[in-house]
């Protein structure tokens, strides 16, 4: 191993370190069955899964392996950040400053070039403006929406969020998949039918 090789591998050691720690980042959204908060680790898994599973469903062709790498990364700011809640309107006027300044610590970890590649990544899903990243943002949505609806509605109904609140977010899965968008809907529906959001 050369003196670079052996310094570039440092790098990446400690940054693969760090990331480890996204796994202590609780969410507000709960396991299935009731469980407990997830992590934002999981969430990433299980979006990245899914994105995988359900790429026939993309409005628009995508590379799935960048979709899957969006998927994976796009919430590791949140170590230095936090967790925003979707509906935190309060938390959201400073969520882009945080995670900002969390992607500049976190990422520049990495040697120049990864750290640079990383980045625009997590710029691309930011942005939300190519085939990849509306696809991605679209599995960001659906999957605590999935969670929360075979959980009975349980996090909408204790935050007391309505159905226009949830409608606001969710309605952003169409950019990236009309066939999802139309499940949201359907899932809302039935939510909103058992009574599990709060009225406005």
């Amino acid at each position: 191993m050369t003196k670079e090789q052996r310094e570039r591998l440092q790098q990446q050691l400690q940054f693969i370190l760090e990331i480890d720690k996204e796994k202590n980042i609780l969410r507000q959204t709960h396991l299935s069955g009731h469980g407990r908060r997830e992590n934002d680790a999981e969430h990433a898994w299980h979006m990245t899964v899914m994105a995988y599973l359900l790429q026939e469903y993309a409005n628009e062709k995508v590379d799935i392996a960048h979709v899957m790498i969006l998927c994976l990364i796009h919430d590791l700011v949140e170590i230095d950040a936090g967790d925003t809640y979707a509906y935190d309107e309060k938390g959201k006027k400073t969520q882009r400053e945080r995670e900002e300044r969390a992607a500049d610590r976190i990422f520049g970890l990495l040697p120049e070039d990864q750290q640079k590649l990383l980045h625009a990544l997590f710029e691309e899903f930011d942005a939300g403006q190519t085939a990849e990243a509306k696809f991605a943002r679209s599995m960001d949505n659906l999957q605590p929406l999935l969670l929360n609806h075979s959980n009975g509605g349980s996090d909408w109904l204790e935050h007391g969020v309505s159905r226009q609140t949830v409608e606001k977010r969710q309605g952003k899965t169409r950019l990236g998949s009309a066939v999802l968008g139309e499940l949201t809907e359907e899932i809302l529906d039935a939510n909103e039918e058992a009574g599990h959001f709060q009225k406005e």
